[in-house]
C-alpha cells in the first residue's frame, strides 16, 4: 500500500524526511546553467535543462539515505512546458532512485475538473485501448476547502490505484491563521468551538477511516506547519490515523526540538519536509560549486540526526 510503503521507508533510513526539490534557478549552480544555456540557449528550455541536471545530482545524493522528495510544481510550471517536462522527469528519476514521490501541487476542485486532476496525478488516462500514468507519482498534495465533493474524486482515484494525499490543514505560513485559526460555532459533527483547521483535521480523519493501512494510518494525510508546534502536538492527539506531512523546518523557522509530538509511541507519523537548506547547502557551506550535492546530503544527514535526537528509533508497529 502506498503510506505503507514511505512508512517502511521511513523505518529503513531511519529517517523522517522528505527533500523538496522547489529548484529556483538561482539555486543551480553557476557551472550546471551555463553548460545548459549553452546547449539549448538562454530560455525557458535551457532553465529547464539546468533544473533538471541539478534534481539529478541532488537525488543521486540522497536517495540512499531518505526516504522521499516533495517536487513543488510552481516551480516547474513557471517555466512552462519545458518546466513541467522537467517535472515529469525528475519524478521518474526518482522513482527509478527508489524514492516516494510527493507531488506538491494543492490541486482542488469539484465534479470534472478534480477528476481530471485525480486522474493526472494519482490514476490513469485511457487514450484507445492503452492506460498511461501522466504523472506517476505516490501522493498528492490537495485543498480541501471546498469541502467532501472536491476530496471524494481524489480519495476515490487513492483507492483504485493505491495513492495517497495530504490535505491542507494548518499551513505553516505566517498568515495561515488569518482563516485556519479562527474559531467557529457548532457544525453538525463537531465540537462547538472548533478553529477551522481542526475543523479541517477532523474531516481528513472522516475521509480516511475506510482505508486505514497495515501501520494504522489512513491513505489521507495531513499538511501541519513545523512553525506550530502547540497545534502539531493538538492535533497529533486529535487525528490519531492521520499522517501529517510537515513543512516549515530550517529556512521558515521550524526546529527539530519542537516537533517530537507529531510522532507517535514507535516514532511514526509524520514525515517533514526541507527545500532550501539542504539544496542550497553549498552556498551556506561556501564549498566549491562542483560539490553541491555532498554539500545536500551532509545538510539532510545533519537533518536527520536533530530530529532523530529529539524522536528516538522508529520501529513499526
Amino acid at each position: 500500500m502506498s503510506l505503507d510503503l514511505l512508512i517502511e521507508k521511513i523505518v529503513k533510513t531511519q529517517n523522517p524526511t522528505v527533500v523538496g526539490l522547489d529548484p529556483k534557478l538561482e539555486y543551480v549552480p553557476e557551472f550546471i546553467k551555463k553548460k545548459a544555456f549553452v546547449k539549448y540557449g538562454m530560455n525557458p528550455k535551457g532553465a529547464a535543462k539546468a533544473i533538471l541536471k541539478f534534481n539529478k545530482g541532488i537525488i543521486d545524493a540522497i536517495y540512499d539515505i531518505v526516504p522521499a522528495v516533495k517536487p513543488q510544481l510552481a516551480f516547474y510550471e513557471m517555466l512552462g512546458v519545458e518546466g513541467v517536462k522537467a517535472f515529469h522527469k525528475t519524478i521518474v528519476y526518482a522513482k527509478e532512485r527508489g524514492l516516494y514521490v510527493i507531488a506538491d501541487g494543492k490541486r482542488n476542485d469539484i465534479g470534472s475538473t478534480a477528476e481530471g486532476y485525480a486522474a493526472a496525478y494519482l490514476g490513469k488516462i485511457k487514450i484507445g485501448e492503452e492506460l498511461y500514468s501522466p504523472f506517476p507519482v505516490d501522493a498528492l498534495t490537495v485543498n480541501g476547502y471546498l469541502g467532501s465533493d472536491g476530496i471524494m474524486p481524489f480519495t476515490d482515484a487513492c483507492k483504485k490505484y493505491d495513492k495517497g494525499i495530504f490535505v491542507l490543514v494548518k499551513t505553516s505560513n505566517p498568515s495561515s491563521g488569518e482563516l485556519q485559526d479562527k474559531v467557529v460555532g457548532k457544525v453538525t459533527g463537531f465540537a462547538d468551538g472548533d478553529t477551522i483547521y481542526e475543523i479541517m483535521g477532523r474531516m481528513c480523519e472522516k475521509w480516511g477511516a475506510a482505508g486505514k493501512k497495515r501501520y494504522g494510518y489512513s491513505g489521507v494525510g495531513a499538511v501541519v506547519g513545523a512553525t506550530y508546534p502547540e497545534q502539531i502536538k493538538e492535533l497529533r492527539e486529535m487525528l490519531p490515523y492521520t499522517f501529517f506531512l510537515i513543512p516549515g523546518y530550517g529556512a521558515q523557522g521550524g526546529r527539530a526540538e519542537d516537533l517530537k509530538s507529531a510522532f507517535d509511541k514507535n516514532g511514526l507519523g509524520g514525515i517533514v519536509n526541507s527545500s532550501r537548506a539542504i539544496m542550497c547547502a553549498y552556498q551556506k557551506e561556501k564549498c566549491n560549486q562542483k560539490d553541491f550535492a555532498e554539500a545536500a546530503r551532509r545538510e539532510a544527514l545533519k537533518m536527520k540526526e536533530a530530529l532523530m535526537e529529539h524522536i528516538g528509533i522508529i520501529k513499526l508497529p
